[in-house]
Parts: structure tokens; C-alpha cells; sequence
């Protein structure tokens, strides 16, 4: 039995193969939307995820009545403050869309090797997809998935917020919206960074509330950039509504006076401290310094 523990040979002149990507940009997730599969994550999903979420988040949800008139697949965008908003916002999804929706997730970190690759494909539905640069193949494999009926989520800044405000929404998914012709739902998550944020590994359990939009379809003389903008308007409007109210929000929208969802142009430090309560991880410092009052207050996380 010697020969088990050998390493196999290969004639003369014949060149091995190249070993194929197992990870990154070019990971095949088909595996995991097999039906096996779908089942054993569905059940982790309502079974474990869930009742955890409801125990650390205390999740809130608003909006869902805007998913009632539409049929799948949509693309749902929001704002990206902490790893639990996939998680969340997958949970409080109806079942119709929770469970058959795929996630947009950055190569570069939830690819960077097999088994988080496995892991995370297995765990969210998450598909690999460049996040600094266009890339056909990612683009591709999500407009075919979305053709093929999967709902989309993506966080269009592409990473989690660094101080608590929104950053500048990439194109990815108002060009898949275009592309393959499926309405945009706008979302905001709250509350995610105060549990667990950026570059924390200290967890602190508290309230969270998520809030859907209404939802936007590409205009046929709107490029995708101006979409991507309009887009992040209406995540911001959501913002805003988080904050105030409804109808504050919403008037504030109609006059173009919703307050800046990637924050006062201002030192690191000082955008820090225009954060409100609701944002900063910390909440026991002292708040704002000296003539930060007039700062906007809302934030996009």
C-alpha cells in the first residue's frame, strides 16, 4: 500500500496542467444555489440567524409594503456600516425575496481564500465582485443571475463607512439596473455601526432599524451614472427620515434641502463629532466641540 503515500508521477515531456482559481474574482459559486444547498442555508437563515438577530439587533423594519407590488428580481441598495447589514437585511426581507436573493460581496475580502470563499458563498449567497474596478466577468455572472429571476442585494459604496457617513455610491448598480431592465430599491440600515463597527472587534447589542424606499427605475435617457446619483438621494432621504420624520423627509426631498449623506466637508476628527447619538459606537464622550452645532445632523449610516 506503499504507493498511497507517493507522489503520482507523469510521462516524460508532459506538462501539468495549471491549477484553476479557487478563490477571488473567479470562484464558481453555482454550487451554491443548488437546491441541497438553498435548503440547508434557508434553514440556517430562519433558524439560526434570525432568532440571533432578534436577541443582539432588536430589528426594526419599515417600508416592506413597498415590495408588495413589485416581482422579482429587484436590486436592493443601501448604505454599508457594519458586516451585519447583509445578515439583517436579508432576515427582514419577506421569504419570497429572502430566499432567493444572491449578495454582492467584495473579492478581494470575502474571496480572499477557499474556505472563506466556501463560507460566505454558502452562508449569504455571496458572489464575487470587483469593487475597484469594472470587471466584466463579475458584471456578468450578476446580470445573468438577475435574468435568471435572483434578487440582488448590493452596498454601492463598495465598503463599510470609516467615520459613520455615507460615501460616494459606485456605479454597480444602476448599471445592472439598466442592463437588465429591474427596478432599484433604496435602503437604509441604522444602528448596525454602534454594534459592531469598522475595525472593531467589540460586539455591544442594541436597537437597529432598517427602512426601504420606494422603488426607482432607470429613466431610458438616464446613464448610469446620474441613476447611481439619484439612487443615493433617495438612501439619503431615507437617512433623513431616520433622524426627523416621514413627512419632514420627504419635504425637505422636494426642495433639495435633505441633508448631505456623505457628511460636512470637514477634518476627520471634527466629522466625528457632528455624528449624533444613533452613529457613534461610542456614545459616553462628551458630543460636539464648539461650533459644531450648525453642522448637518444625519448621516448616512
Amino acid at each position: 500500500m506503499s504507493f498511497l503515500l507517493r507522489r503520482p508521477t507523469r510521462p516524460v515531456g508532459a506538462e501539468p496542467l495549471p491549477l484553476e482559481h479557487t478563490h477571488g474574482i473567479d470562484y464558481d459559486t453555482a454550487w451554491a444555489r443548488r437546491y441541497p444547498v438553498r435548503l440547508a442555508r434557508t434553514m440556517v437563515l430562519d433558524d439560526i440567524t434570525r432568532p440571533l438577530l432578534r436577541v443582539g439587533c432588536s430589528p426594526t423594519v419599515y417600508g416592506l409594503e413597498h415590495l408588495d407590488a413589485l416581482e422579482a428580481p429587484v436590486i436592493l441598495a443601501g448604505n454599508h456600516a457594519s458586516h451585519l447589514d447583509t445578515a439583517l437585511l436579508l432576515a427582514l426581507l419577506p421569504p419570497r425575496f429572502r430566499h432567493n436573493s444572491v449578495v454582492a460581496a467584495a473579492a478581494d475580502y470575502f474571496f480572499d481564500r477557499r474556505w472563506k470563499s466556501a463560507l460566505w458563498a454558502f452562508v449569504l449567497g455571496a458572489i464575487p465582485m470587483e469593487r475597484t474596478k469594472v470587471n466584466r466577468r463579475s458584471a456578468d455572472l450578476a446580470a445573468g443571475l438577475i435574468e435568471d429571476g435572483w434578487n440582488l442585494v448590493i452596498f454601492p459604496e463598495g465598503g463599510r463607512t470609516p467615520d459613520g457617513w455615507g460615501q460616494e455610491f459606485k456605479g454597480g448598480a444602476a448599471y445592472l439596473a439598466k442592463r437588465c431592465s429591474v427596478p432599484v430599491v433604496p435602503v437604509h440600515i441604522r444602528g448596525t455601526r454602534a454594534i459592531v463597527a469598522k475595525g472593531s472587534s467589540n460586539v455591544t447589542p442594541g436597537p437597529t432599524e432598517v427602512r426601504l424606499g420606494d422603488a426607482l427605475w432607470p429613466a431610458a435617457d438616464e446613464d448610469a451614472r446620474r441613476f447611481s446619483a439619484r439612487i443615493e438621494r433617495a438612501v439619503a432621504m431615507l437617512a433623513d427620515e431616520a433622524e426627523t420624520d416621514w413627512w419632514s423627509a420627504r419635504r425637505r426631498a422636494s426642495s433639495g434641502t435633505t441633508p448631505p449623506f456623505r457628511g460636512p466637508e470637514a477634518s476627520p476628527w471634527r466629522r466625528a463629532w457632528a455624528l449624533p447619538e444613533s452613529a457613534d459606537p461610542n456614545p459616553r464622550r462628551t458630543r460636539k466641540p464648539s461650533g459644531a452645532s450648525d453642522w448637518p445632523r444625519h448621516r448616512g449610516d
